[in-house]
C-alpha cells in the first residue's frame, strides 16, 4: 500500500510500515515482502503522486470488479480458488462500466441467476508477473446481495473449486490465510454490516 505516513496503530502487527524516497526503493521492499514469511503487507508512504506514477510506468493496467455478495442471513459469498479463499471478482471487458463487469464476474464465477448491486465498497491494488509481464491490478469492490436459495456454481475454468456462503465466525477462522489485499474489502463489508 503506497500512502500517507500511517498512525501506528493503524499498521497491522504483520505490515511493514517504511517511508521510501523514490519508486526504485519500492523493488526492494517487494522482494522483502515476498520472502519474509510471516510479512503480509508493506504501507510505503512519501512523495506519494510521484512514487506512485514512477511505480505504474513499469507496469501494464489491468482494471477488474468484484463483489461482497451476503444473503439473507448476513453470511458472504466466497470462492476457493488455487488453494487459498477469496471474493469473485475479475477483469472488466472493454467499454463495460465497472459495476456491471463486478455484477457479470460475480454471477460467472458463482453460478448466480439474480445478483442485486448495492453500491460501491472500496478499491484496491495488486501486483502480479504473467508470461513475463509485471501487471498492476485496481479491483473496485461493491456491495451486492444475493438469495442463498440459488445454486452455486463454481467456475471451473477460472480455476475455482469451491463457492460457499460463509458466517462471521467462519471468516475470522480464514482471514489469516487469506490475500493480503482482500483484507481492506472484508473490513469494508464488516463496516457496511455494523453500519446497517
Amino acid at each position: 500500500m503506497i500512502g500517507e505516513r500511517p498512525d501506528p496503530r493503524g499498521v497491522p502487527d504483520n505490515w511493514l510500515a517504511v517511508q521510501v524516497h523514490a519508486a526504485a526503493e519500492l523493488p526492494a521492499l517487494v522482494a522483502r515482502l515476498g520472502s519474509t514469511k510471516h510479512l503480509h503487507g508493506i504501507h510505503a508512504y512519501g512523495d506519494v503522486e510521484r512514487i506512485w506514477d514512477d511505480l505504474r510506468a513499469g507496469y501494464r493496467f489491468v482494471q477488474a470488479a468484484g463483489g461482497a455478495v451476503s444473503d439473507g442471513n448476513g453470511r458472504l459469498l466466497l470462492i476457493h480458488r488455487l488453494g487459498r479463499w477469496d471474493l469473485p471478482k475479475g477483469k472488466v471487458e472493454a467499454g463495460e462500466p465497472i459495476d456491471v463487469g463486478a455484477v457479470r464476474e460475480v454471477k460467472e464465477e458463482c453460478g448466480l441467476s439474480d445478483v442485486r448491486l448495492l453500491g460501491a465498497l472500496c478499491h484496491t491494488w495488486h501486483t502480479y508477473e504473467r508470461k513475463g509481464e509485471q501487471h498492476l491490478k485496481r479491483t473496485d469492490w461493491f456491495l451486492m446481495q444475493a438469495s442463498a436459495d440459488q445454486p452455486l456454481t463454481a467456475q471451473t475454468e477460472e480455476d475455482i473449486d469451491e463457492v460457499r456462503w460463509m458466517t462471521v465466525q467462519e471468516l475470522a477462522a480464514i482471514r489469516a490465510d487469506i490475500y493480503p489485499s482482500l483484507v481492506p474489502v472484508l473490513n469494508a463489508w464488516e463496516e457496511s454490516r455494523d453500519g446497517a
